[in-house]
């Protein structure tokens, strides 16, 4: 049976808006995570910290990043590749200019 305490308390109404209550929600939201916001009855949206969103958005990107490099890596054929000094060599990229990337300032 699905836990209908927390489905209780991260559910509001949209009443609370309309009687002028968005910031207390809005505060509930930061101190005490996510909301669903119901609207007739019905999940109308979810209300998140912008916190909580840029770490959502994080792993929703992270997760996309893995999922390329995994797709690319079950494709990759290692007789195409090139060794790195041939690379640098054909880039004109000097073991020095290396050494010294870490010092650049980017402005």
């Amino acid at each position: 049976m699905p836990d209908m305490t927390n489905a209780i308390t991260n559910t509001i109404s949209i009443a609370l808006f309309n009687r002028g209550l968005a910031g207390k929600v809005f505060e509930d939201v930061k101190r005490s995570g996510a909301k669903v916001v119901i609207k007739n009855n019905a999940p109308e949206c979810v209300l998140l910290s912008p916190d909580e969103y840029v770490k959502l958005m994080d792993e929703v990107n992270d997760a996309r990043l893995l999922s390329l490099a995994a797709e690319r890596m079950a494709n990759f054929d290692a007789s195409g590749a090139i060794p790195e000094a041939e690379a640098l060599k054909e880039l004109g990229i000097t073991a020095d200019e290396l050494a010294d990337a870490d010092k650049v300032e980017i402005e």
